[in-house]
């Protein structure tokens, strides 16, 4: 049954190959089967994952077919199943409104408004997991079928997660990539060998059989365990070992060992008083997309390097935190986040190439910062060098040459988190001599958990958190193409959001609503969404 009268086709932005997008305006509208619900859309925020999509179209991991998880047979039962070279609509930082349900639905109802959590990790594809606008049609068009079979995880929790009618469908949506924040911060590390799973240890140097006997006494005694030469890594399969212990300090050897950490994998370099010498060959790209994590000691206890393994990414009290790239739209959230999470005595440092950009981070941020009595330093890295040692880097580019230069403007037992996705193949020369030295720690995380969406979420249902603040431009799907384009050449300094139901709308930034919305202080606001979307302004 639907509340309203659905029409037979409507208006979607397609991704039909690789960056190829077109606004499709007689798209069909799927009628729900047995087990789908029908959403209409009410806004959706483009992101830059968005643009990963974008260039790779069926080569991305999330774009390939799902191998497990779900009867495949009804995968063909599921108009919105879109893999491979299927055109595809992007689009996951949505909320929707139910429409129409069909007889099967048995947890959703017409009416009901959600917030989606986008990553089907129990649906996996050959290298990834499944996700919502990407295997899956997203919500870059006015309506938006989901199957039940597919948005319900194994444990019963749905991925339509029920939102209030009190709060801006803005502020809603804006909960993922919040949610992709959070998540960079509080995942949980492994901070014990994996005692059912594989365990490699390599050694060029002697250590007495206690030193080992002691890590397993501390950490756990994995199950398995493969002991060779360093002449006989090359035999061995990449990406197989959960735990990979190097005794020695050949650099050659380190680079051949990278790519043998299976996902969420530990490398453990225990020097033994000698050094690398040089700067070593490192799989920086998988520590964000294969979360691997690197510890190490300059003594030949492996027990001590694991010891420094924090049980999450969290900022600490008194930390002094770098954020590289602090500007631009997620980069601000990072700053917000940590300004307002109640850490005492830390400094934020945020940084960033447009000197535009800084003065909108600072008009958002500043007063934030004085009512949490938290020190804040804007800088443009092209006119100002710092010459601080951070205890907290955040890497918002996608640039391995920053992760290098944070190696060095790290300070002792420093964290650096990996946030901008670089490529999971690309590598990078570290001095690891240093890291090892220093006691960092890197950190990579890639999405977000159903328990992070709900954590943002209470923070904003209790106002301590307005996501809304991040809002740059307001667009209908007729800018969509166009805000995907600014958001791959950072042209706005914050996010751009989509109201399909706002016909004839480009992408209009909040600087030019203000004597025409009812804008708060130049921010976005429920009332200000309420009348764009009952009397859009032209374009």
């Amino acid at each position: 049954m639907a509340t309203t009268s659905i029409p037979q086709t409507q208006r979607a932005v397609q991704l039909v190959g690789p960056d190829q997008l077109k606004l499709n305006e007689s798209k069909p509208v799927f009628t729900p089967g047995p087990h789908q619900v029908l959403g209409r859309v009410e806004v959706v925020g483009l992101c830059f994952s968005d643009l990963k999509l974008l260039k790779q179209f069926s080569g991305h991991a999330r774009k390939s077919p799902v191998i497990s998880g779900v009867d495949l047979q009804a995968l063909s039962e599921m108009p919105n199943y879109v893999p491979d070279n299927k055109p595809t609509v992007p689009g996951h930082e949505v909320v929707v409104r139910i429409v129409q349900v069909g007889p099967g639905v048995t947890r959703h109802k017409v009416g009901d408004r959600y917030l989606v959590q986008t990553d089907y990790r129990w649906l996996p594809t050959a290298s990834s997991a499944s996700a919502f606008g990407y295997n899956f049609e997203g919500a870059l068009q006015e309506y938006v079928l989901m199957d039940e079979r597919i948005v319900t995880a194994p444990n019963g929790e749905s991925m339509l997660i029920p939102v209030p009618e009190d709060l801006s469908a803005s502020a809603l949506a804006l909960c993922e990539p919040w949610a992709c924040v959070e998540d960079a911060y509080v995942d949980k590390q492994r901070q014990k060998l994996k005692l059912d799973g594989k365990m490699l240890v390599v050694g060029e140097a002697k250590v007495a059989p206690q030193q080992l006997d002691n890590l397993f006494a501390r950490y756990g005694k994995p199950s398995d365990i493969t002991w060779k030469s360093a002449a006989e890594i090359g035999d061995l399969k990449d990406a197989s070992f959960d735990d990979v212990v190097y005794l020695g300090a050949n650099a050659d050897t380190v680079a051949k060992l990278f790519p043998k950490v299976g996902v969420r994998g530990l490398l453990n370099i225990v020097q033994c008083g000698s050094k690398f010498g040089r700067l070593v060959v490192s799989q920086v790209g998988r520590v964000h997309y294969g979360a691997i994590r690197v510890v190490g000691t300059t003594g030949s206890d492996p027990a001590e390097a694991m010891s420094y393994i924090p049980a999450t990414a969290e900022i600490r009290a008194r930390d002094k935190i770098n954020i590289i790239g602090a500007a631009g739209p997620m980069g601000t959230m990072h700053v917000i986040r940590d300004i307002c999470q109640g850490v005492p005595d830390v400094t934020v440092f945020a940084g960033d190439l447009s000197d535009e950009r800084l003065v909108m981070l600072r008009k958002l941020a500043g007063s934030l910062a004085e009512k949490h009595k938290v020190t804040l330093r804007t800088y443009n890295p092209s006119k100002e060098k710092l010459t601080e040692q951070f205890d907290y880097i955040v890497l918002m580019a996608p640039v391995p040459a920053l992760v290098v230069a944070s190696v060095a403007s790290a300070a002792e037992r420093g964290i650096i988190n990996i946030f901008a996705g670089i490529a999971a193949n690309v590598t990078a020369e570290l001095d690891l001599d240093t890291y090892i030295a220093k006691q960092l720690y890197f950190i990579g995380t890639s999405g977000s958990t159903l328990d992070d969406m709900k954590l943002v979420l209470a923070k904003v249902l209790a106002r301590q958190l307005d996501t809304n603040l991040s809002v740059a431009a307001v667009s209908g799907l007729d800018g969509a193409i166009d805000g995907i384009r600014a958001v791959e050449k950072n042209l706005v300094p914050g996010k751009i959001l989509v109201y399909p139901s706002c016909h004839g709308l480009k992408v209009t930034p909040l600087t030019e609503l203000g004597d025409k919305l009812p804008l708060q202080d130049g921010c976005w606001t429920k009332q200000a969404e309420e009348a764009l979307v009952n009397q859009p302004p032209k374009a």
